[in-house]
């Protein structure tokens, strides 16, 4: 199967069921695994390079207002490739293409490509999405297996913090504006051993005040900015240092977002692995192949 991924997290399940010889092109984003670097790249960001964080909203605020895409689809290529299967997704207007543009354009492609849009809201869905793209790609069993092993490792965080006093969180998605983190973060945080106050499972990430966040008593925040490392999420906490001190926080970490957390995919259970050893470092040991910043 020729298979065009339109979402990095889709790009990073289809490798982890085994399936990276079939695909045969990926977005700009995708970074993940080193494989895909190889492959053809299908998008383009119509945002400008080198904004701000504030400009950056602004401008995604501007073009979604206007009803203009934020991505622009290479067709010429997606043509040439004969695809028979495109994932893409519809959950967030800001990290892909339109799956409603995706499916129109596919259906003018001569290979006639089936279209699967995968729109996880909770942490549960996202662990689902691995056997309906298992069964989409001809291998069943793999994306069942898959789910188990994800899911055992969210349940052993999940068990080696039971009775655990609870730690008030406050996810960042974004600093200027703050953003709390929303879908399936909040789930992620429960499972490590954590509450959030500011964010409910499923719904979608919300602008925050900085005074509503310092009035909701948190001990921990994680800056998590959307498709930022944790070099990047570092350099945004130190910028605004003086706001994160007014919280009344304990803690500052600034983490990878863009393989755990943002990307509804596989590495969401390193995600929950991390945050149980941030949340409670005495029961969690900490995970391999991750990295974080304490921001002091």
């Amino acid at each position: 199967m020729r298979i065009a991924s339109l979402v990095p997290s889709a790009t990073e399940m289809l490798f982890a069921l085994g399936l990276g010889d079939d695909v045969v092109a990926v977005t700009h984003e995708c970074d993940h695994p080193a494989a895909v670097e190889a492959l053809p790249r299908l998008t383009r960001s119509m945002i400008a390079a080198g904004l701000e964080p504030a400009d950056i909203d602004a401008a995604v605020r501007e073009r979604v207002g206007a009803g203009q895409s934020l991505y622009a689809l290479d067709t010429d290529v997606l043509a040439e490739l004969a695809v028979d299967l495109i994932v893409t997704q519809q959950v967030c207007s800001v990290c892909a293409v339109s799956s409603d543009d995706v499916r129109a354009i596919a259906a003018r492609l001569p290979s006639r490509p089936r279209v699967l849009s995968l729109d996880p809201a909770l942490l549960g869905d996202v662990l689902d999405d691995a056997v309906t793209l298992g069964d989409a790609a001809d291998v069943p069993k793999a994306g069942v297996t898959l789910r188990h092993e994800l899911e055992r490792r969210i349940e052993a965080v999940r068990d080696a913090v039971a009775g655990a006093e609870p730690v008030s969180v406050v996810a960042l998605e974004w600093l200027d504006p703050p953003y709390c983190g929303g879908h399936w973060v909040p789930e992620m945080i429960a499972a490590a051993g954590g509450a959030d106050g500011l964010a409910k499972p499923g719904e979608r990430s919300r602008r925050l005040g900085w005074e509503e966040i310092a009035t909701a008593g948190v001990d921990v925040a994680i800056v998590m900015p959307c498709g930022l490392y944790a070099a990047e999420a570092e350099r945004e906490a130190k910028r605004h240092r003086r706001r994160l001190g007014s919280l009344g926080v304990r803690e500052v970490h600034a983490v990878d977002a863009a393989s755990s957390f943002s990307r509804p995919g596989p590495r969401l259970a390193d995600g929950v692995e991390l945050l149980g050893h941030l949340l409670h470092p005495e029961r969690v040991a900490p995970p391999g192949g991750l990295e974080w910043r304490r921001v002091s």
